[in-house]
């Protein structure tokens, strides 16, 4: 079973820029949805970004036009390019292999995920 970790987060201010990079023990190459989530405090975790293995591409209305999710299968890598960071992105974020048909997560494994904050 692959294994994903999470990295790049950080503290950044209102209206700044972060790239969280997923890198897989193994090969994604198959795997045919993976998927951004995030955790704030006190709410459940929710879909941020998704990408099919043909590239298609998913995103909750909250993040539209300011982040970009990408996947580089040659490297086992999944990308997720935030821009315009506001307050209410802060929260845990985590990747993993999602439904491509439903975007829910594939799986109950998580890996640690990684903080992003959002503030002045």
């Amino acid at each position: 079973q692959v294994q994903l970790v999470e990295s790049g987060g950080g503290l950044v201010q209102p209206g700044g820029s972060l790239r969280l990079s997923c890198a897989a023990s193994g090969s994604i190459f198959s795997i045919i949805a993976m998927g951004w989530y995030r955790q704030a405090p006190g709410k459940q975790r929710e879909l941020v970004a998704g990408i099919t293995i043909g590239l298609i591409t998913k995103y909750v209305d909250s993040v539209k036009g300011r982040f970009t999710i990408s996947r580089d299968n040659a490297k086992n890598m999944v990308y997720l390019q935030m821009n315009s960071l506001k307050p209410e992105d802060t929260a845990v974020y985590y990747c993993n292999v999602a439904n491509p048909y439903n975007w829910d997560p594939a799986r109950d494994v998580w890996g640690q995920g990684t903080q992003v904050t959002v503030s002045s």
